[in-house]
């Protein structure tokens, strides 16, 4: 693929980037900077979010749980991601297949699945209480959230990290006298340690710029910058601080994203290695440590969603569930939602295949490492930006657009569309050159040989990274709470509007809900997704 074909196919997702993230970015920052009490040119105006006591410690809360989110994912995911990968047992491979259900499952569920078991009526958290003991306005239960969504990416990430790990050097240093501790630390740690800290960029991301699981478990001590900018925003109108937070996040998650970009194409470089084999656990100690990872996974990651299952279920059994789901403000709810995926997931689609493709073309054509550096960073641009200061930054720009459907599913795009890029990414940096290159010697043209060679080879990359795609715009959350018309409600909208009216049967209703919206994600993952593939290509997806 010639460069300029690269550079063309490089424009739409651009001039999409451009308009619908970075245009309404840079709106927003003009508005907060050009008015009220930061308005100047002063420099000073830059560091007025440390002299605030309580802006500050938002900041620092906000990394702060980011951090300890990533050192107790580390913590629990490398012992289970190594049981996993050296171990065989029975129901192994149904683990690794569930190993990604809770990052399919939407963010307001997953914080209804902690509500459910942890909060002040769930599971635990009623008996917690009548004992005097509860997790509210505690930070334990964002943790917890946190950790429900990240834990299985780092997992699997460290499962695929040890399968590159050489078996003959494992062999070599064990019979060189190395004890198992040692040689896992001389031999098996400098091989995953680079893709962990890849997994370990990507859980900081989500967690230091997640809205709805610090808007639901947060509570006032406990919220992050991102639901600070929305009060800001919202409810008071500070557009100056709004934006001096806004700038200081772009810094601080830029940085990290350049980072996980430049891992990222580490983890590209071609090599075979004969990968350690897996052995059925011998001895009481090896299955006590089988039954301890499938619990730490039952526990952080299935337990949640079992409570929402239970909780509905009791719902539709013994309560009005039944008559929830039937009521004409879930079916419009339910419309909407599946039709504003589906757009979405469209356009997702044609910009996550033109990224990768251009990135594909830029390397082949001998492009500076700098370009396409930067390149591949920014397809994890929605990542890095808050999705509330997109919202908001797009209201101020496209005033004449507010609440239309073009700029709804745009925003529902520009949040799915980078796992479309990056699954395809993936796969396209471990296949070989050669194939195209036959391809165009017989005389194909580039785009016949993306037609007829490249996507059949990547197709089970691109139905992941559209599976993810779908999964992200059903349950999308910050955008339909900004975007939407009244009556363009959808399921997530919904659930929220349901827990912010007091009374049991409004918590019930909200329960009975996030489950429908569980289920209908995890169906629409399946579905495109497609059978489960022996090797997968995308490992970080």
């Amino acid at each position: 693929m010639s460069r300029l074909t690269s550079r063309s196919l490089a424009l739409l997702p651009l001039a999409f980037l451009a308009l619908v993230l970075v245009a309404p970015v840079v709106r927003l920052l003009i508005e907060g900077f050009g008015s009220g009490e930061l308005a100047g040119s002063e420099p000073l105006r830059w560091l007025a979010l440390w002299q605030d006591d309580y802006l500050r410690w938002r900041v620092v809360w906000s990394f702060l749980q980011a951090a300890i989110t990533c050192v107790l994912a580390l913590l629990l995911g490398l012992p289970v991601a190594w049981v996993l990968a050296r171990r065989e047992f029975p129901g192994r491979s149904l683990v690794q297949r569930l190993l990604m259900l809770p990052f399919v499952v939407p963010t307001l569920v997953a914080a209804m699945g902690v509500l459910a078991l942890w909060g002040p009526r769930g599971w635990f958290g009623e008996p917690m209480a009548a004992a005097g003991w509860s997790l509210e306005e505690t930070p334990w239960l964002l943790l917890y959230g946190n950790l429900f969504f990240n834990l299985c990416l780092v997992v699997r990430a460290g499962a695929d990290a040890l399968e590159q790990v050489s078996a003959p050097r494992v062999a070599a240093a064990r019979t060189l006298g190395a004890t198992p501790w040692r040689a896992f630390w001389r031999v098996e740690w400098p091989t995953i340690a680079p893709w962990l800290s890849s997994a370990l960029c990507l859980v900081f991301l989500y967690c230091f710029s997640g809205f709805g699981l610090a808007l639901i478990l947060g509570g006032q001590r406990f919220a992050t910058v991102e639901v600070e900018i929305y009060s800001l925003v919202a409810h008071e109108l500070e557009l100056g601080q709004a934006g001096v937070l806004a700038v200081w996040m772009l810094m601080l998650t830029g940085g990290v994203a350049l980072g996980y970009a430049w891992l990222e194409k580490r983890l590209a470089a071609p090599g075979r290695v004969t990968p350690v084999a897996r052995r059925r656990p011998v001895g009481l100690a090896q299955w006590l440590a089988v039954w301890a990872a499938v619990g730490v996974l039952l526990l952080v990651c299935a337990a949640p969603l079992l409570a929402i299952v239970l909780q509905a279920a009791k719902a539709l059994l013994l309560g009005s569930g039944v008559e929830v789901l039937m009521e004409p403000d879930t079916l419009a709810a339910l419309w909407n939602t599946l039709r504003f995926s589906a757009m979405a997931l469209v356009l997702a689609t044609g910009l996550g295949l033109s990224h990768a493709l251009a990135l594909r073309g830029l390397d082949a054509a001998g492009a500076s490492h700098g370009w396409a550096l930067a390149w591949r960073a920014a397809a994890y641009l929605p990542f890095v930006v808050s999705p509330v200061t997109v919202a908001f930054g797009l209201l101020l720009l496209y005033p004449g657009w507010t609440a239309s459907l073009a700029l709804l599913v745009g925003a529902y795009a520009l949040l799915a569309y980078p796992f479309v890029a990056k699954s395809l990414t993936a796969a396209l940096d471990n296949l070989p050159a050669s194939y195209a290159q036959a391809a165009a010697t017989l005389g194909a043209k580039p785009w016949r040989v993306v037609w007829r060679v490249t996507l059949p080879l990547v197709g089970s990359a691109l139905r992941r990274g559209m599976a993810f795609a779908a999964a992200t715009a059903l349950g999308e959350f910050a955008v339909s709470l900004f975007l939407s018309r009244p009556e363009w409600t959808t399921l997530t909208t919904l659930i929220y509007q349901r827990l912010g009216r007091p009374g049991a049967a409004n918590l019930e209703a909200a329960l009975v809900l996030a489950c429908l919206l569980m289920l209908l994600a995890l169906l629409a993952f399946t579905l495109i997704e497609g059978p489960a593939q022996k090797k997968d290509n995308a490992h970080h997806a």
